[in-house]
């Protein structure tokens, strides 16, 4: 039986080689790709790898999910701001791996993103963004229940 954090490298690798052929991804920005920010397990950790430091809160940023998710294996988030992005990041405060997405904006680029992240647990969910050089954060939480009844 494979652990967790070999099927883990297995589905990344073949994820990135998925995008990599279908020419969505070149091999230098699958080179780029930071390990150590996805492998984080607290939001210090993350912060200290994206090289943010204690990021600023904002309320230019709009974390738009549900209060209650009835189901924590696909919990829709969206995210856009009218702040210059150059990078939006999903942080999952209570996941095993704090960093759940990174997207990177080239100039001109519209900084909206949607997805879904698996929540294990009800946690808080965070917005990371950075904007001219400076990171700011906004956060909302995220009920995780069984059924839909409780939290």
């Amino acid at each position: 039986m494979m652990n967790a954090t070999r099927r883990q490298a297995i589905k990344n690798a073949s994820i990135i080689g998925l995008m990599l052929s279908a020419g969505l991804i070149t091999q230098a920005q699958a080179d780029e790709w930071n390990k150590a920010a996805f492998a984080a397990k607290s939001m210090e950790d993350v912060f200290k790898s994206l090289g943010s430091g204690l990021p600023e809160k904002s309320d230019r940023i709009k974390l738009n999910a549900s209060d209650i998710a009835e189901n924590g294996a696909v919990v829709p988030v969206g995210i856009e701001t009218d702040l210059n992005a150059q990078k939006i990041a999903i942080l999952v405060e209570k996941n095993p791996s704090t960093l759940a997405a990174q997207f990177d904006f080239p100039a001109g680029a519209m900084p909206f993103v949607t997805t879904r992240v698996k929540l294990g647990q009800t946690s808080n969910v965070h917005a990371l963004v950075q904007s001219d050089g400076k990171w700011f954060i906004a956060t909302k939480e995220i009920k995780v229940t069984l059924g839909g009844c409780g939290g």
